[in-house]
């Protein structure tokens, strides 16, 4: 490939100027001294920039990746459009365990403070959820969390948030992202830590925010007696990040007794216990479910860095030494199911999901004179359904759901939030348990009455800029389809294609989803987050039923795999 060289010389030169963390920096003299042109083309081809919420990317020296420089360029647009919005803006800012987390976090908010923009900042790490409370709790016009939630840990983010909690959606995000990305390297104001501080910009998140938090999710409990006490005993890990403090200590308040891997309970960056710290992979929950079954736990719970994300594992024997991983989907099936007949309230409940949940949780809300409402994936969309239910004399919001394993029962919090979703599942099983049934038993009974369905998610992954026209090209390719064309052995029946916007029900997007005449569903999705992009394959046993389905469930993924 010929690089031009010149080009990348002028570029990266601008950025070491720029650049105040030595760590990035020398990554790029040192390319530069070796006349790495391959690498610095990798480093500066793009520019990372602010997307629909945010930006994540790797870790390192240059414009295409994550760093001081870039994090100090977007808090100076960030900055800009909070002084035209408001005469007086405010921020509060989270961050988690990742590699320089706690760096980006004094990062943004010397910038803010430079430009009169009054900064809370939180003193240790705090998770998504407990940001997304603060937010609205303290009032601030915006916030801020450093984390690259779920994610290798080679990559680190910033997430930001509006006013009502949760994260920002249009006008405000394509306003943030036009002047971030036109921010210059001269623009940048900063503010040393010392100044801010003594100027009153830069203050401390008050300890009345986290107790206001605990007593909402205490206060969301819908059958406390259940709880307090339980002598049941939850096996947990927070992978390294920041779940174990919120969850350990609401668990402690309710009297439940808690036992956390050691290996992964220390906030650690490099995830040095697993590839991924993802509680839907099977591999990172492998050391919690070894503890489960050497403390005979009643349910394994698991949480991601930044603890939006939870996973739930149950007993398959009364002797407790075989567990399940529950599926995404599977769990947002029980907590509805649980939260529904749970409700006392007179309201219309109102479930909200992703559009690549299953089905299932319409059903059960539809059943029980509920409303259910399909959006986009990401929890904001979410969000800005609870904030329109929140004046509604009708209508309540019961739960928010995503197959990827988000979920929210409470709605201070705009955001998926697993530390209080870990307290609802361990209600849940409570309940159950004191009905002598488990978990499994009550899935099963919702699959008798329902129908059995189940969601499969498989995603190929496309690096750097060739990934990007692939990418562009495969989804060319499959808009291409039409009613009566084949892909691999089944026959399409319809197709809705979410990009135009037009007559589909959702903001333009690049969603493809088929029905196929044998009744299976498939959403072809693009990651707004990685370099990848997902199928979600939906499939209802027929007249056959489950036995017969989850016979042929193996040779029907391959031949989707093998067609995609």
């Amino acid at each position: 490939m010929t690089y031009n060289e010149k080009d990348l010389r002028n570029k990266a030169e601008a950025y070491i100027r720029s650049e105040q963390e030595s760590v990035f920096r020398q990554e790029v003299e040192q390319d530069l001294e070796k006349e790495n042109w391959e690498g610095l083309s990798d480093r500066f081809y793009t520019s990372l920039s602010f997307g629909t919420a945010g930006l994540r990317g790797i870790l390192g020296g240059g414009t295409n990746r994550m760093n001081s420089f870039i994090v100090r360029k977007v808090t100076q647009g960030l900055s800009d459009y909070l002084n035209e919005e408001s005469s007086n803006p405010s921020v509060v800012i989270a961050y988690d365990s990742r590699h320089f987390s706690e760096k980006f976090a004094m990062d943004a908010s010397q910038v803010l403070a430079a430009n009169g923009v009054s900064v809370f900042l939180y003193g240790t790490l705090h998770p998504v959820p407990m940001l997304s409370f603060a937010v609205r709790y303290l009032n601030t016009t915006a916030g801020i969390v450093v984390t690259a939630s779920h994610n290798p840990s080679k990559y680190n983010g910033y997430k930001v948030y509006w006013r009502s909690g949760g994260q920002v959606t249009p006008p405000h995000d394509f306003s943030i992202a036009e002047r971030a990305n036109s921010v210059k390297a001269e623009d940048i104001q900063s503010l040393s830590e010392q100044s801010a501080r003594s100027k009153g910009l830069l203050v401390p998140v008050p300890e009345k925010v986290d107790q206001a938090y605990y007593a909402m999710v205490l206060a969301s409990l819908k059958r406390p007696d259940l709880v307090y006490n339980s002598p049941i005993t939850v096996a947990y890990t927070p992978l390294h990040g920041t779940g174990n403090v919120p969850i350990r200590h609401l668990l402690h308040e309710v009297g439940v007794n808690c036992v956390v891997v050691q290996e992964q309970e220390q906030p650690d960056g490099s995830f040095p216990t697993v590839s991924l710290p993802n509680p839907e992979s099977a591999d990172a929950m492998k050391m919690v479910l070894d503890l489960a079954k050497e403390s005979k736990a009643d349910i394994v719970l698991g949480t991601d860095p930044d603890a939006d994300r939870l996973g739930i594992a149950i007993p398959l024997t009364p002797e407790k030494d075989s567990y399940k991983l529950l599926s995404g989907n599977q769990i947002a099936v029980l907590f509805c199911d649980y939260l529904i007949n749970a409700s006392q309230q007179e309201k219309t409940p109102v479930c909200v999901k992703s559009l690549v949940t299953t089905d299932l949780v319409r059903q059960i809300t539809e059943s029980h004179g509920g409303r259910c409402k399909d959006v986009l994936t990401g929890f904001k969309y979410i969000a800005e359904e609870i904030a329109l239910l929140e004046t509604s004399e009708e209508e309540y919001f019961l739960f928010g759901c995503e197959e990827s394993y988000g979920y929210l029962t409470v709605p201070s919090v705009r955001d998926k939030d697993a530390v209080s979703s870990a307290l609802l599942a361990v209600e849940m099983m409570s309940y159950y348990a004191a009905q002598g049934l488990t978990l499994q038993q009550r899935l099963d009974a919702i699959y008798e009455e329902y129908g059995y369905s189940t969601e499969l998610v498989f995603a190929r992954d496309y690096e750097g800029s060739a990934g990007k026209k692939k990418m562009k090209q495969i989804m060319t390719s499959l808009r291409g389809l039409k009613e009566g064309d084949a892909l691999g052995s089944k026959t399409i029946l319809s197709t809705k294609d979410l990009l135009s916007g037009k007559e589909t029900g959702f903001p333009p997007s690049d969603v493809l989803i088929m029905h196929f005449s044998t009744g299976e569903k498939l959403v072809v999705r693009p990651s707004g987050t990685e370099p990848k992009i997902k199928y979600y394959l939906f499939v209802k046993a027929d007249a056959g039923g489950r036995e017969v389905l989850e016979a042929t469930l193996p040779s029907l993924i391959e031949m989707f795999k093998a067609a995609l």
